[in-house]
């Protein structure tokens, strides 16, 4: 499990792959316009067999340049916030995120259309990431969950059907699939506070040091009252192979 650490020293792919991510819808944009390709067939096209290529492909695809800006920045932060927070669970909600929502389209999308963009992975991941969130009960997750709501707060009309050209079923789609997977992922553990020795499962009294010094009536027995005669020694083990010397001695007064 992960501790404190992991939140406040972030790895190297924290950064890297939410460039890598928006680089590569960039790359595939650029390579349509230099070389005059379209690629909007690959998108999803809903209750078609061949549309299911676009479960896989739909994300890297944008319509113009202005679909590509849109798109750009709520990724990279998100993709952002993803690897930073949840850094164990990033590769799988990605994956599952791209997987789930590209097949919800397929299934609930009007038949015909090409359903194209990163707009649904972004709803996965502002849907996940809000919901996580408050599943924790942890304040800087919670804080980030509040942070998804005042940024991206107004997504939420998005998953309504009204605007001409605007896929509501890929974003309807992302934002049920990250509920989802918040839910199915709401008990993993991203901090873990430090736990004493008597915390841990294999703990036993028998091995504490300390708890030796009770009898069985639960009294306190100083070291100068145990059955130890002056000189000896008594090594004990922690669990943690620790291994503790103690060596009594009799108490010697002076007088003035």
């Amino acid at each position: 499990m992960n501790t404190e650490a992991h939140l406040l020293k972030p790895k190297l792919n924290v950064l890297v792959m939410p460039l890598v991510m928006v680089l590569s819808i960039w790359l595939v944009y650029w390579f349509e316009f230099k070389f005059n390709f379209f690629f909007n067939s690959f998108g999803v096209e809903p209750h078609s067999f061949i549309g299911l290529r676009g479960v896989l492909f739909s994300p890297f695809i944008h319509g113009n340049i202005e679909h590509l800006y849109s798109n750009t920045f709520p990724l990279f932060l998100l993709s952002l916030a993803l690897f930073y927070f949840y850094n164990q669970l990033s590769y799988k909600i990605i994956a599952f995120g791209i997987l789930g929502s590209g097949l919800l389209t397929w299934l609930i999308g009007q038949e015909g259309t090409y359903h194209i963009g990163a707009s649904g992975l972004i709803y996965v991941l502002a849907s996940f990431l809000f919901f996580k969130g408050i599943w924790s009960r942890y304040y800087r997750l919670m804080a980030l969950s509040l942070i998804i709501v005042f940024i991206y707060g107004s997504l939420v009309w998005g998953v309504l059907p009204g605007v001409p050209g605007i896929s509501w079923e890929g974003h309807l789609s992302g934002f049920l699939v990250g509920l989802i997977l918040a839910f199915v992922y709401k008990d993993e553990v991203v901090y873990e506070s430090k736990k004493y020795e008597w915390e841990k499962e294999s703990y036993t009294e028998e091995n504490d040091a300390f708890m030796k010094h009770f009898d069985e009536n639960g009294n306190f027995v100083p070291s100068s009252e145990m059955d130890i005669t002056e000189g000896n020694t008594v090594d004990n083990t922690s669990n943690d192979g620790i291994t503790f010397h103690y060596v009594f001695k009799k108490e010697t007064k002076t007088e003035n």
